[in-house]
């Protein structure tokens, strides 16, 4: 299948590919520049973005107030200019100020997950900027689009759909995530798709939906567009680039990862997540790690009863401790065999023919 553009708004991205956001520091301005300047949307992730700022200790709001500012300007300088955008959790404390300072930077679209972004909208209004939540099901697509329309008479400029396969913090119930079967979903993504044609034609415009979670080859790329999608996301696949913000060790440990390493971890604040099992991972099952530092980074998080800093086990991860830090990852990671640049990941994924190197 030749793919078409994906057209959101009056953004025009060249394959419908957008690589999706990866915190804490997986993807940054190296990695989302280049996916940008490759054909597809490269989203910057804001979670504990200003880690390595000297001062993150100190003063994490305002360190990562200022590397959302630098990392945004500086992938939209390694794209040539093309759309680049922020993934932005609604769980953070300072959620608003994460979105406010993207669009004053100059961000193209904000993606919100990890909660109900109501009040999106409202920080986004007067600057054009592109949003877009990220739902799990028709109940939830339902409550959010129903929301924009009634308080802010808008609704979404797109919407992903982020199915069990993802990685990272999931949108399901623990006990879901393994009874969901592809059949099931894909009933579920065309609900979502119905419920959001109700809102193109209350507004008069096209609303592109992105199916995440699982795409991992330009079939399924083919798949998600027969079932009404206009685009995927993609996330998992991008950690193995050259180009990736991760620590080389991070990298390697998606390579050295089989099917049989990947697991259904808790957040501390109840979430559950897909991860890499290591020794952090085996640890946290029947341990608790102190807290010595909070890092303020979600809001529901209280350092007394959690196992662990989410935030400490994610900056070790990134920094290459892939032994005591907490590495996320897709349902699919035991299929990455090699590190590529992001070119010839592009390039595979829109289903041209690639000759490896060049």
């Amino acid at each position: 299948m030749i793919l078409e553009s994906l057209q959101i708004g009056d953004l025009t991205i060249k394959y419908p590919v957008i690589q999706g956001g990866m915190g804490v520091g997986i993807s940054r301005s190296r990695l989302a520049g280049a996916v940008s300047a490759n054909g597809g949307l490269g989203i910057i992730s804001t979670a504990q973005i200003g880690y390595d700022i000297p001062g993150f200790d100190k003063d994490e709001n305002k360190a990562n107030l200022e590397a959302i500012q630098y990392h945004i300007k500086k992938a939209k300088e390694i794209s040539g200019g093309k759309p680049v955008g922020v993934n932005i959790m609604v769980a953070l404390k300072n959620y608003d100020a994460h979105v406010k300072a993207s669009v004053e930077a100059g961000a193209d679209v904000v993606i919100s997950g990890a909660g109900l972004p109501v009040h999106l909208p409202e920080y986004v209004e007067g600057s054009g900027c592109k949003i877009a939540p990220i739902v799990s099901s028709e109940k939830a697509a339902q409550i959010i689009l129903r929301n924009w329309a009634k308080k802010f008479n808008r609704t979404a400029d797109f919407i992903v759909i982020e199915g069990p396969k993802a990685g990272g913090h999931l949108g399901f119930k623990k006990e879901q995530i393994g009874q969901i079967t592809d059949e099931e979903y894909n009933l579920e993504i065309k609900k979502i798709i119905n419920t959001v044609k109700e809102y193109e034609e209350k507004y008069n415009q096209k609303i592109p939906v992105i199916i995440a979670g699982g795409v991992f080859t330009h079939n399924d790329i083919c798949h998600a567009i027969s079932l009404g999608a206009q685009g995927v996301q993609i996330a998992s696949r991008f950690v193995a680039t050259d180009e990736c913000d991760a620590d080389e060790k991070y990298k390697q440990a998606y390579i050295n990862a089989s099917d049989s390493d990947i697991e259904i971890v808790m957040s501390p604040v109840g979430m559950p997540g897909r991860a890499i099992r290591n020794k952090f991972v085996e640890f946290i099952k029947s341990n608790r790690i102190p807290i010595n530092k909070c890092f303020n980074c979600l809001e529901k998080c209280n350092p007394a009863k959690v196992p662990y800093c989410i935030t400490k086990a994610l900056i070790d991860a990134v920094r290459g401790d892939v032994d005591n830090g907490l590495l996320f990852a897709g349902a699919n990671v035991g299929r990455i065999n090699k590190i590529v640049p992001v070119h010839e990941l592009m390039e595979e994924l829109a289903g041209c023919q690639v000759v490896p190197g060049n």
